[in-house]
């Protein structure tokens, strides 16, 4: 029993030394004041009564940061009131991927919605079917916000539904 105990002692310490001092990676969650955003249309993605707008994430601090995932936030009125929002997956990637964001470099996700085809309970054909969004505040994964203009500000119907891909690859 005593060998037993020595042979598990002697086993066991080296792989106990290594993973006590092992380092453990970095992931850590970009806040809102790391990040700046713009949320712009998507040039002749419009038909079908849907559009595209691209969000770009910006590291704008000295340090690494990761985001992933959905972009999470809230549309908001010209005064920069909440509006109404919900945020869903497009579909397409099934698995997110943490992005690590360098200083300087940036990310997208797209997010595909209606600016005039209503929803249920939103009106008729031919009106306007929400409030005009002038910004999009986006809500960090590290805590915090940052705010990105809506350009060209838009309605979004089916009471702010906004159909989010996942943050994709790190660009310049």
């Amino acid at each position: 029993m005593r060998r037993l105990l020595a042979l598990t002692i002697l086993v066991c310490a080296p792989v106990a030394a290594t993973t006590a001092g092992a380092a453990v990676p970095a992931f850590t969650p970009c806040s809102g004041a790391e990040l700046s955003a713009t949320f712009n249309v998507v040039r002749g993605s419009a038909g079908a009564g849907n559009i595209v707008y691209l969000l770009r994430v910006k590291n704008i601090s000295t340090k690494t940061c990761t985001v992933t995932g959905l972009p999470k936030g809230t549309l908001l009125n010209k005064a920069g009131k909440a509006q109404t929002t919900h945020i869903l997956n497009a579909g397409g990637n099934t698995n997110a991927m943490f992005v690590k964001l360098a200083p300087g470099k940036s990310t997208t996700a797209t997010a595909r919605f209606s600016p005039d085809v209503p929803g249920v309970g939103e009106g008729k054909a031919g009106q306007q079917c929400e409030p005009t969004s002038y910004w999009f505040r986006l809500s960090a994964p590290g805590g915090g916000t940052t705010k990105a203009r809506i350009s060209p500000a838009t309605p979004v119907c089916e009471h702010g539904r906004l159909q989010f891909s996942y943050y994709g690859h790190t660009y310049p």
